[in-house]
């Protein structure tokens, strides 16, 4: 995909840095141009629109002088704008510097590393979407809705897609960074009647890449609409604790929620994570190895995030012992460790923070039907839908859509639904025995923080067995 904005606009960015860095201890400046699109196709009609979650064109200036970090974003930048944004910035800075309290000291701020760097990649996209163009990707999602409609008891279809490609360049003084990243996701819903009851399944689908996604939908609704027809006959389960066998995507749920906000190391600067007292020590079973990072493709690669870090493979887990967390550049220096590439922006108007990329557990030795054969009375977890984590204290609770019934090894045919997940954080990843040969990660969904600053990650991991609390 071709971005001109920034191109155009480049050295101007080059001389605002080296006019901030003439100034300040340390001033980076990053640049962001966004191109995105969504489509639906549902019983209320056809939807074409260009407006995604976090998408804009624009800079941030970050800067560090005595006093800390300040940060300024603006829309617009040529060489007639250096001079007064320069002038901006200093006059919103002792307007801050006057509005600190008598007797209140900043937060010592240490500078962050600078080394030598150039860089300049992108994401691979094999079926570009604009090329492809609106007609033609809402022909393949029509397509997609009439064949779940022409299935008997299905009651509607909706179907939607939606890409994102933005083009982010990074400077500092030794750094030259820029990266043109890419990725579509699409969902597929089904809705099943009988009588006045109503059941519905959510299948969603994403990659690092473009229109080559609409593939994996043409056969997917088949899977969304057999879902909401079984669950027609779904029952409530009894509540207890369970030998559950999960899915690649119920597993990466657990991945998220239940320990990946746990070791967002910002949360370990405002001492609001219990992770931190744990470093070093087991938190789960001797089979977990967990990863956040560059080490996979998924709709959340990137090579540099946006303070200029570049992405690695952070292993947070290694057999069950908590190696550490993953971080922004801001808390790395605050608490003496080194950035992991994790710190991350909504939007170039949005404050940095700690955030999962692609984080999932590795792959073991089993097979699903090996896992399955393990449980004499037990459930198979299919379909998360939401979960919520409590750092400080290692509370879960998430929800999957259904559980369907082992008996002496094998599934019974019988389905409960809803199912709520609920524990203690590290009773459930200590109670994995088993754990599946191949992973699977799903980039379909964004993550917030807290109830805001929505990013795109993708989690995952293998079919895992272990002992669960659900209701």
């Amino acid at each position: 995909m071709d971005f001109t904005y920034l191109e155009s606009r480049y050295d101007a960015m080059k001389t605002l840095v080296r006019r901030l860095n003439e100034t300040y201890r340390y001033a980076s400046l990053l640049g962001v141009e966004d191109d995105s699109r969504n489509w639906s196709v549902t019983g209320a009609g056809v939807n074409i629109g260009s407006r995604g979650v976090g998408v804009g064109t624009g800079f941030v200036a970050r800067v560090f002088d005595d006093t800390g970090c300040a940060e300024y974003s603006f829309n617009e930048l040529s060489q007639d704008r250096v001079e007064p944004i320069l002038q901006e910035i200093a006059s919103r800075l002792e307007q801050a510097k006057a509005a600190i309290p008598s007797g209140i000291e900043p937060l010592p701020t240490p500078l962050p590393a600078d080394e030598p760097c150039r860089l300049k990649k992108q994401t691979p996209c094999l079926i570009d979407p604009r090329v492809l163009g609106d007609q033609a990707i809402l022909d393949r999602l029509g397509g997609v809705r009439q064949r779940g409609l022409a299935i008997p008891g299905i009651l509607d279809v909706s179907v939607r897609a939606a890409y994102r490609s933005c083009r982010k360049i990074f400077l500092s003084r030794e750094r030259e960074l820029d990266q043109t990243l890419t990725w579509m996701t699409g969902a597929v819903v089904a809705m099943a009647a009988r009588g006045e009851e109503i059941k519905d399944a959510y299948i969603p689908f994403s990659n690092l890449g473009g229109a080559e996604v609409l593939e994996k939908m043409d056969t997917g609704v088949e899977e969304a609409c057999r879902v909401a027809l079984e669950l027609l006959d779904s029952e409530p389960i009894p509540p207890g604790v369970y030998d559950c066998v999960c899915t690649p995507d119920v597993t990466g749920m657990i991945v998220h929620e239940a320990f990946g906000h746990g070791v967002e190391m910002d949360m370990f600067v405002k001492d609001r994570a219990q992770a931190r007292e744990f470093v070093g020590q087991y938190v789960a079973s001797p089979l977990v190895t967990m990863h956040d990072g560059s080490a996979v493709r998924e709709a959340a690669t990137f090579f540099f995030d946006d303070e200029g870090t570049l992405s690695s493979d952070t292993v947070v887990i290694d057999k069950g012992i908590l190696k550490g967390g993953f971080c922004d550049a801001l808390s790395a220096a605050r608490l003496g460790v080194v950035p992991t590439g994790n710190g991350r922006r909504e939007s170039y108007e949005r404050k940095v923070y700690t955030r999962m990329t692609n984080t999932y557990f590795e792959g073991g030795t089993a097979t699903p039907e090996e896992l399955i054969a393990q449980v004499k009375d037990g459930l198979l977890l299919e379909m998360p839908t939401s979960g919520m984590e409590d750092p400080k204290n290692w509370g879960i609770q998430m929800m999957v859509s259904h559980a369907r019934q082992i008996k002496d090894g094998k599934l019974t045919g019988k389905i409960y639904s809803p199912i709520v997940m609920t524990g203690y954080v590290p009773d459930l990843l200590k109670s994995i025995r088993g754990m599946g040969r191949d992973i699977a990660l799903s980039g379909s969904g964004y993550c917030g923080k807290g109830h805001k600053e929505w990013v795109k990650v993708s989690d995952g991991g293998p079919y895992i067995l272990a002992k669960i609390r659900l209701g």
